[in-house]
């Protein structure tokens, strides 16, 4: 996950899976080790050659 200045915020999974259907919980918050602003992120799905960047609002 990163911010719009390019930073890394999390990284969310680093290893590989095997073929399947997956889910990833985001938390953040003052309770977590993780506290963002209120803005626009960016996310990146990686698979083998597969490479897509997406956009998402965070909003408190």
């Amino acid at each position: 996950v990163y911010d719009v200045l390019g930073n890394e915020i999390a990284t969310l999974v680093n290893e590989e899976k095997s073929s399947g259907t997956y889910e990833i919980e985001f938390s953040v918050g003052a309770s977590q080790r993780l506290a963002l602003t209120s803005g626009v992120y960016f996310y990146q799905l990686k698979a083998g050659n597969f490479l897509e960047t997406k956009k998402m609002v965070f909003l408190k």
